[in-house]
């Protein structure tokens, strides 16, 4: 049997103790303090309360000073508040949301009005609870996972060679991971490493990049490209793998996995620099964690501009955005490869660093061709047939 939440009434007068606990007792368990001090004391000595509904103006101890104490204490900090009061000035409401309250219910009180409110404070709850506990989950996942695969690396490392099978290791580690989170990976990681070098050698002369990129830092690209959403390990399955537009609130959750991802990498980098040469997860954690932010500063996660952008993070955003358009994706069918790479011309100086678009621009052929060789049986293959 599911048990009743848990409902503490905070009023000096009886007649509101009575109303309220007459309006909620239907659906939760009402436990009534006639101050503060007692509603504190009750919490104190272990009173279990899921919500709590708080009159503001109340004897010796008023509901905000209340609010403060519950929010200030680590036992109880997580209850959500709601004042009753019949104040009606703004700067009360200011002070109250200040202190910590999740909201008002203005007196005299409405009976579907409260229940209307408790009931989504508590869902509100529940729901905030329970991501918390899948987060944590998903660390202490990827610190796990991470450990194994740092310490399944260690053991390859004795020669030149061993050090390249560790950083593939490490590397198709984390790959899988993001493989088994993300329902839309596909060959997109494959696609996008292909593209990543081409950019990277077409470059490679170029006035601008040419301290910045040569023949052993490109492989490294390659090697790092396919652990650029390596994050989304620690994204909620019900935001990750969503059938449609996500909310704003959502939406700054699903931003966290450049976050997670550079961590998770740094993590395994610092736990290999011992016992290899981890530099080249360097790339992989610039990657990870800059490939959303734009040229114009209108990125994400830091708003980062022009030069201050990483050379690996600015080829990586040319290279996933591309796929990105080539593809079919649950809110947009594929565009074909002439529309795509026009859309990314328009991006030239805004999204994109001009000289890697202009790059863009002399091997769009090649992006053609690497979307065939490693179409999906979604439907990339046919988004890229031309030319």
């Amino acid at each position: 049997m599911k048990q009743r939440a848990h409902v503490l009434v905070v009023d000096d007068q009886a007649d509101n103790l009575l109303i309220l606990e007459d309006v909620l007792s239907d659906h939760y368990d009402v436990h009534p303090a006639t101050n503060g001090i007692e509603a504190l004391d009750y919490l104190a000595k272990g009173g279990r309360a899921d919500l709590i509904l708080l009159d503001v103006m109340m004897p010796d101890v008023d509901g905000f000073e209340v609010c403060r104490r519950l929010k200030s204490s680590e036992s109880t900090r997580a209850i959500p508040v709601m004042f009753l009061t019949g104040l009606d000035r703004p700067e009360d409401e200011e002070l109250g949301f200040s202190l910590g309250a999740e909201d008002f219910i203005h007196k005299p009180i409405s009976p579907p009005v409260v229940r209307a409110r408790v009931r989504t404070h508590l869902a509100l709850s529940r729901a905030t609870r329970a991501l918390q506990r899948r987060n944590a989950d998903l660390e202490l996942l990827v610190a796990e996972r991470t450990a194994e695969i740092s310490e399944q690396t260690r053991r390859l490392v004795t020669s030149k060679q061993e050090v390249i099978a560790a950083q593939a290791a490490t590397i198709t580690a984390f790959c899988a991971l993001a493989e088994a989170r993300d329902n839309e990976t596909g060959n997109h990681i494959r696609r996008t490493q292909h593209y990543v070098r081409i950019l990277a050698e077409k470059l490679q002369d170029h006035p601008r990049f040419r301290g910045e990129l040569n023949e052993e830092i490109i492989q490294l690209l390659f090697k790092s490209a396919p652990l650029h959403d390596v994050g989304k390990v620690a994204t909620p399955d019900a935001i990750l793998l969503k059938q449609g537009k996500l909310t704003p609130e959502e939406w700054v959750i699903m931003k966290q996995h450049c976050e997670y991802g550079r961590n998770a990498i740094v993590q395994a980098e610092n736990a290999l620099g011992g016992a290899v040469d981890a530099s080249f997860l360097r790339y992989a954690a610039e990657i990870a964690y800059g490939h959303h932010e734009r040229w114009d500063g209108s990125g994400y996660p830091e708003g980062l501009a022009g030069e201050a952008i990483p050379v690996s993070a600015r080829l990586m955003a040319v290279a996933d955005v591309y796929d990105a358009l080539i593809s079919r994706r649950v809110y947009k069918p594929p565009f074909p490869h002439e529309q795509a790479i026009e859309m990314m011309f328009a991006e030239k100086g805004s999204h994109f660093d001009p000289d890697i678009v202009d790059a863009l621009m002399l091997v769009a052929g090649d992006f053609a061709a690497i979307a065939r060789n490693f179409s999906d049986e979604s439907g990339s293959e046919d988004s890229a047939s031309s030319e």
